[in-house]
C-alpha cells in the first residue's frame, strides 16, 4: 500500500491511501545523501496554465518545500511538436542525470515507452497514461469519469434552460473519458437535459490545449443556442470558455484545478465549480516515495474512494446542491451507482 503524505500544506488537505500498481522498484541499498534531482516535462501550456500543468507543478513545489534537498529541471511541450521531440526531451533529462523523470500528460505515453528501457537505472513516472510499462515506470492515473459524473450532475441540477455543454480540447481518449462521465452525470440527474458537445481539434492536434480564442467561440455558440452551463476540459484554452460564460451571463465549470481560485479574477464569478484531479497529490506522493526508497512501478488509480477526484466549492454556488452531490459520491464509492474509474 502507498500512503499519501499529509505534509501537503495548502494544496493537499488530507491523507489518503492508494493501492500501488504491479511490480517492484529499483533497489537502492544506502540512504539518500545527494540531492533528489527531478526532471519534469510539462504538457503544452506548461507551468502557468492555471489548470492541468499548474496542478502538477503544485505537487512539485510541495516536494521542494518538504523533502529536503530537491533540485529540478522543468521543460514544457511546444504546440505542434512531434512525438520525437517529446522523446528527445525525456532522453535529455535522463542523460543529464535527473532521476526521477516525470512526464505530465498522455501525449508522452509512446515517447516514454521508447525512452524508459534505455535508462533502466532511472525512474520514470507519467501522469494520465497507462501505455508505457516496465520495472522503472510508474503510471499515475485518475478516475476522470467519476469526477466528471459529479460535475455533470451539478450542471444538470443548476441549469435553468435544460441545456448544458461540454468543450474538449483534442479528441483524445483521455478527454473522451471526461465527456463520458459528464454525460452520464447529467443523464443520471435529468435525462431530459440537452447536452451540446464540441471539440477544438482531432486527437492528434494537441495545440488545441492552447487555443483560448477557439474555445471562446465554441462555448459562445453553445450559450447563444441555449446552454447555460458549460464544462471545459481544454487546458489553457479553458480561459476562453470562461470569457464566453461571462459575456453570456451564464455558468462554466473548470477542470483539474479549482479554477475559481486560479483563473483570471475577471471571470472567477462565472465558475460554478471545478472538477478536481489531485495531480498535486500524485506527484508529491511519488516523489516522497522515491525519496524514501519505497517507490514502485505500475499503475496507481486515484479515484473518488481515495480522494483523487472531487469537485470544488469555492464561491458557494453549489452549496444548495452539495447534499445531493455528496449522496451521489457515496453511492459511487459504495457501488450503488456504477461509474467506471476510467
Amino acid at each position: 500500500m502507498r500512503a499519501f503524505r499529509a505534509a501537503m500544506a495548502g494544496a493537499v488537505a488530507a491523507v489518503v491511501t492508494a493501492a500501488a500498481g504491479c511490480g517492484g522498484g529499483l533497489e537502492t541499498a544506502s540512504p539518500r545523501t545527494a540531492p533528489l534531482r527531478v526532471g519534469f516535462a510539462y504538457d503544452i501550456g506548461g507551468r502557468g496554465d492555471r489548470s492541468y500543468n499548474d496542478m502538477a507543478a503544485a505537487g512539485l513545489d510541495e516536494a521542494k518545500r518538504n523533502l529536503g534537498n530537491v533540485r529540478t529541471r522543468e521543460e514544457e511541450g511546444v504546440p505542434g511538436e512531434s512525438a520525437a521531440a517529446k522523446e528527445r526531451r525525456l532522453r535529455a533529462l535522463a542523460q543529464a542525470g535527473y532521476n526521477p523523470v516525470i512526464a505530465v500528460g498522455d501525449s508522452y505515453g509512446q515517447p516514454l515507452a521508447h525512452v524508459a528501457p534505455k535508462f533502466p537505472a532511472v525512474r520514470f513516472a507519467i501522469v494520465d497514461s497507462a501505455t508505457p510499462s516496465g520495472p522503472n515506470v510508474a503510471n499515475l492515473m485518475f478516475a476522470e469519469k467519476q469526477g466528471a459524473f459529479l460535475v455533470g450532475a451539478a450542471a444538470a441540477l443548476k441549469s435553468r434552460t435544460g441545456e448544458v455543454g461540454f468543450v474538449g480540447g483534442p479528441r483524445t481518449p483521455l478527454v473522451k473519458r471526461f465527456e463520458a462521465g459528464f454525460v452520464a452525470g447529467v443523464r443520471h440527474v435529468n435525462p431530459r437535459v440537452k447536452i451540446r458537445i464540441a471539440y477544438l481539434s482531432g486527437k492528434e492536434d494537441l495545440r488545441s490545449f492552447d487555443r483560448p480564442e477557439a474555445a471562446e467561440e465554441a462555448a459562445g455558440k453553445m450559450y447563444a443556442d441555449g446552454a447555460d452551463v458549460v464544462f471545459q476540459v481544454a487546458g489553457a484554452s479553458g480561459a476562453g470558455v470562461f470569457r464566453a460564460a461571462r459575456k453570456a451571463g451564464a455558468w462554466a465549470i473548470g477542470c483539474d484545478f479549482d479554477q475559481a481560485v486560479s483563473a483570471d479574477p475577471a471571470v472567477r464569478g462565472v465558475i460554478l465549480t471545478s472538477m478536481l484531479r489531485r495531480i498535486d497529490v500524485a506527484v508529491y506522493d511519488y516523489l516522497a516515495d522515491v525519496a524514501d526508497r519505497t517507490a514502485t512501478s505500475g499503475r496507481t488509480v486515484y479515484d473518488l474512494k481515495l480522494g483523487g477526484v472531487d469537485y470544488a466549492l469555492t464561491g458557494g454556488h453549489i452549496t444548495d446542491i452539495q447534499p445531493r452531490l455528496e449522496q451521489l459520491k457515496q453511492e459511487i464509492v459504495h457501488g450503488r451507482v456504477k461509474v467506471s474509474p476510467g
